[in-house]
């Protein structure tokens, strides 16, 4: 056990020095962002406002950085799509359109199979935009914008396997995606029409009304502790919703309220609720979104929230563990 401690302590100095390394690379590289990033992402909003998409190309690791940036990409609102260098010069070519943005990324900036797709890329009418370490290499030239990717050295100690410079190319794709959505003034009811699977898009495309109890313990405002605690277990809630006699909310009474009151007097269930409710408790509107609820719940940190209509009557109850069962949260 004692070698294993000490080869641990050995790994977790490289594994430091490797997140230093590469925290060194990605600043150095943030210092140098300027007009070119501004241009890219000018030439990409161009496109996708313009019903285009933005194809990404590259090889090897770079290949498969540029799948997650496509992927951020789409996921944001920005159409984008993966273009093999291979496949492309035999009929993947047919996805690129007049009127695109492509981002080119090869660190080296000569990679053979980019630099021979090159040429027909430059035939349709759209920026290539290179990402690449090398400001004087071929893709570098050829392209209207080139982002600086350049690293000092590669994390790897023997400063060979891309390490470094392929981190600084995914975090250069992420702040171009972050900066278009800004710039496309793109919300988090967009974010949850193509992700209508995740938590936060059916948070977002939920109403209340949809999610809320329908069945739940209420009684009149003039009833017993007991009262409410006979209507909270028939229910199987953690609350009852107490009204006033025209209908309308007049508080909340709950299993921590009932905890605390039993503390002071072991007697009190045949106490008036009304002296130990909570009065105008927090509320939500039925027609609002589910998010409007998971955001209340979390912010005011409670466990069961009351749904009014519009009439300002009790018409549901929303309890945290509701939100986990629908996934929500």
């Amino acid at each position: 056990m004692e070698q294993y401690k000490v080869m641990t302590t050995d790994h977790t100095i490289r594994g430091k020095q490797v997140f230093e390394d590469e925290i060194a690379a990605l600043k150095a590289i943030s210092d140098r962002l300027g007009d070119p990033f501004v241009q890219a992402v000018n030439a990409m909003r161009k496109a996708v406002e313009t019903g285009h998409k933005i194809i990404v190309v590259g090889v090897g690791k770079s290949g498969l950085v540029g799948n997650k940036i496509a992927a951020t990409l789409t996921s944001t609102g920005a159409p984008s799509v993966v273009l093999d260098s291979m496949n492309a010069m035999h009929g993947d070519l047919g996805i690129v359109q007049d009127g695109d943005a492509c981002i080119a990324m090869s660190f080296s900036g000569e990679t053979a199979e980019l630099l021979t797709l090159l040429p027909f890329l430059k035939r349709f009418d759209m920026p290539i935009i290179a990402m690449t370490g090398k400001l004087q290499s071929t893709l570098a030239v050829e392209s209207d914008v080139v982002l600086d990717t350049a690293v000092e050295r590669e994390a790897d100690p023997l400063n060979l396997a891309p390490t470094s410079s392929s981190t600084a190319m995914l975090v250069m794709g992420d702040a171009l995606a972050m900066a278009l959505l800004e710039a496309r003034n793109f919300t988090k009811e967009d974010f949850a029409r193509s992700h209508p699977g995740g938590s936060l898009g059916r948070a977002l495309l939920t109403r209340i009304s949809d999610i809320m109890r329908k069945e739940f313990a209420t009684q009149p405002e003039s009833a017993s502790i007991m009262d409410c605690i006979v209507a909270m277990t028939a229910a199987r809630a953690g609350a009852c919703v107490l009204t006033h006699p025209d209908g309308t909310l007049a508080g909340v009474f709950t299993h921590g309220d009932f905890a605390r009151a039993y503390q002071s007097n072991a007697a009190c269930g045949e106490q008036p609720v009304a002296a130990v409710m909570t009065k105008n408790p927090v509320y939500v509107e039925a027609d609002k979104l589910a998010i409007v609820a998971v955001k209340t719940l979390r912010d005011r940190r409670i466990d069961d929230l009351v749904v009014l209509d519009a009439a300002n009557k009790p018409v549901g109850l929303i309890d945290t563990q509701d939100l986990v069962r629908l996934k929500l949260i």
